[in-house]
């Protein structure tokens, strides 16, 4: 009897033209590393009295179907989840082709996404996906990942799979060694660690229907936040904070001329931080900052993504 195994597991990525509608095409195979997607249908226990001290059999209540993926920050699949958190790019170049996203869009794509144990056999296809938050990490070492909180119509359980046979993409990763953070375009030194989180707080519409589903999820108020830990060696960021004054900050990863990833946090606020010292060693100073829309570009982020790709 076949086993389930992490290691076989594939994930299979399209847009939907229609929500909640799985395209009969166009699926690319996705890298990840860790995928908690699926649906649940919680039972409700009987209520009613009168009928001894067993309880009745109980009754299915609404299905929710929504998860996390773990992705890799690399060249050319992370668009995929750059167009899911803010629409559709502008695409400019031949060779390179910079791909430009902006945040508020009132619209989001929806995707339909398969995950495959093709040892069981299990091809579950999530229909109506929207993404409610991504976010990662900035660190002087390690594995570079985002996660991707997705909000999902529903799940299909099938022997085969409807993704028919993706297609594969080029896999180049960018890795913590080649980010850097910019501050007002110049940068900024001491840091230790960085925390990006873009939401776009979906609203889930929770309709009477006849299969438990939901009928939508709908973007409201995005929200940028994000931590930056610094070793204290001035009081720039301090100073910001007390003033009150916004700056831009960015996260660049680069690889060279064709291949990188900026993201732009135009007007960046700061909290005055509690300066501790916990011992002989290095102060250190964090940042909880928040994003706003800023007066020129009048949007609160960007994400810049170049590399030789042209599907998005």
């Amino acid at each position: 009897m076949a086993r389930a195994q992490g290691a076989r597991a594939q994930m299979a990525l399209a847009y939907e033209t229609v929500y909640g509608t799985p395209p009969v095409s166009g699926f690319r195979l996705m890298p990840f590393a860790r995928a908690t997607l699926g649906s649940e249908q919680p039972l409700l226990e009987s209520e009613l009295l009168g009928y001894g001290r067993d309880p009745l059999a109980p009754i299915k209540d609404a299905v929710t179907a929504d998860g996390e993926v773990v992705i890799p920050i690399d060249v050319e699949a992370f668009g995929f989840w750059l167009k899911a958190a803010f629409g559709q790019p502008t695409t400019t170049g031949t060779t390179p082709k910079t791909h430009t996203f902006q945040s508020g869009n009132w619209t989001l794509p929806s995707m339909a996404i398969e995950t495959a144990m093709p040892e069981v056999p299990r091809f579950a296809m999530y229909s109506g996906c929207v993404l409610d938050q991504l976010s990662w990490q900035m660190q002087r070492s390690g594995l570079l990942t985002a996660t991707a909180r997705l909000v999902a119509q529903g799940e299909t359980i099938a022997a085969a799979t409807a993704a028919g046979t993706p297609t594969a993409l080029g896999l180049q990763r960018f890795g913590h060694f080649n980010g850097t953070v910019k501050r007002n375009g110049t940068a900024l030194g001491n840091v230790v660690s960085a925390e990006i989180t873009y939401s776009n707080n979906l609203d889930r519409i929770e309709t009477i229907r006849g299969d438990g589903r939901i009928d939508g999820a709908d973007p409201t108020m995005a929200a940028l936040t994000g931590r930056i830990e610094v070793r204290f060696s001035d009081s720039t960021l301090v100073t910001q904070a007390i003033d009150g004054s916004p700056c831009e900050l960015e996260f660049v990863y680069s690889l060279g001329a064709n291949a990188s990833f900026t993201f732009t946090a135009h007007a960046v606020y700061l909290p005055i931080p509690r300066i501790e010292i916990a011992g002989p060693q290095g102060v250190q100073a964090s940042f909880d900052w928040q994003a706003a829309k800023a007066a020129s570009p009048a949007r609160m982020c960007t994400a810049v993504l170049i590399n030789t790709f042209a599907g998005y």
